[in-house]
């Protein structure tokens, strides 16, 4: 069990994970914990294990030993099913690629968490969307936007809802700086007033100031055999 004394969105204890039985560790983490409402920024150069971690935290993936509770939820103790349903009940998630389906238009591509998990509530869509800049193109095509407006449809999607626990990984790698640092603003900003916590991944330290917490995943990460981007 955690031994956090507040309240924590994330809680890892003695996780240690590899992609198969007879392949190096590359995650063995004695520890990493995220409060409540609290936005991070986890940094690390590509193979550091970044991508896994997510995956863990998101319960695509299963530690090998440890413990990985999120929101309250031990996750190794869930059937692949109900990690499935859980995380699309509780997470939002921003994709380095944004993942949006081409064939639905901004405002079904911002509802789909609605649509596939009624707890997720789509009442906010308005005030997010005008929130994020984005309220004149709900009847827009995703292919016809620019790369910045696919971004904050890709955030809006995230926050539909009011998830606890946002994750966002390497989403701006394909912006300039002002326009990133715009997005950021954008998206802390949306994460702040939902009280939902927010676990930024990128390799740009860069971004790091603009986050309560930063943390380098190398310096956590025993693992000594980094196979993974």
């Amino acid at each position: 069990m955690s031994n956090l004394t507040k309240p924590s969105s994330i809680a890892l204890e003695g996780v240690e994970f590899a992609y198969g039985p007879r392949l190096p560790v590359v995650l063995d983490l004695s520890g990493f914990a995220m409060a409540a409402g609290e936005s991070c920024f986890l940094y690390g150069p590509s193979g550091c294990g970044k991508t896994t971690l997510l995956g863990l935290i998101a319960g695509v993936l299963t530690a090998r030993r440890g413990e990985v509770r999120v929101l309250g939820q031990d996750l190794g103790a869930m059937s692949g099913a109900k990690r499935d349903a859980w995380r699309g009940a509780n997470l939002g998630y921003i994709f380095q690629m944004f993942n949006l389906i081409p064939y639905l238009n901004v405002r079904d591509n911002i509802l789909l968490p609605c649509r596939l998990h009624a707890s997720r509530k789509a009442d906010e869509l308005g005030k997010i969307a005008a929130a994020l800049g984005i309220e004149e193109l709900l009847e827009r095509g995703v292919l016809e936007l620019s790369v910045g407006q696919q971004q904050r449809v890709a955030a809006a999607r995230a926050l539909i809802g009011g998830p606890r626990l946002v994750i966002a990984d390497e989403p701006t790698s394909a912006l300039d700086t002002a326009h990133r640092e715009k997005f950021l603003e954008l998206l802390l900003t949306q994460c702040k007033a939902s009280g939902a916590a927010l676990l930024f991944v990128s390799h740009d330290q860069g971004l790091a100031p603009l986050f309560q917490r930063q943390q380098s995943l190398p310096e956590l990460n025993r693992a000594t055999k980094l196979e993974i981007v």
